[in-house]
Parts: C-alpha cells; sequence; structure tokens
C-alpha cells in the first residue's frame, strides 16, 4: 500500500495534546478506509502538524481525517520510507 505524509498549517500555533486527540479519532475511523495512520509529528508555535499514513489514496487518507475530526491536510504527498 502507498505511504502518504499530510501537511497541516493552523493558524495561531496548536498544542500537541489537541493533535494527539484527533490522532486518537484517526484510529477509531481508519478501519472503515482501509487506512493506517502511524505517527505524526508537531511544531507547535508554527501550527504544523505532519501525519504519516499508509492508504490506498489521497483521498481514503483524506476522508478517516474528514470524518474523525474535519482538520483536513492541507497538501498529501507520496513519499518512500529511507533510512
Amino acid at each position: 500500500m502507498p505511504l502518504y505524509m499530510d501537511v497541516h498549517h493552523l493558524d495561531g500555533g496548536v498544542r500537541i495534546d489537541d493533535v494527539a486527540t484527533a490522532h486518537e479519532a484517526d484510529l477509531q475511523t481508519q478501519g472503515a478506509h482501509d487506512v493506517s495512520y502511524l505517527r505524526y509529528w508537531v511544531d507547535e508555535g508554527a501550527g504544523t502538524i505532519f501525519c504519516l499514513v499508509d492508504a490506498p489514496s489521497p483521498e481514503a487518507a483524506h476522508t478517516v481525517h474528514r470524518e474523525a475530526h474535519g482538520l483536513v491536510a492541507d497538501a498529501i504527498y507520496e513519499v518512500k520510507e529511507g533510512s
């Protein structure tokens, strides 16, 4: 399955605790769409969130975020994992 990195930009910053709550909602929703949200990274001051996800398509990843909490990504990139 393809691997994607999505990027969110939120004005005014973001708290990592709020992102953790949203991630938990993704985990509860993802199974219905054959998606697996794996990890996330947060720059609290800049309001930037990065999510790593296995998904059949960018649209499936987008759907999980939209249904789980409404915080859809500004961009989704297909990525290859390196070391």
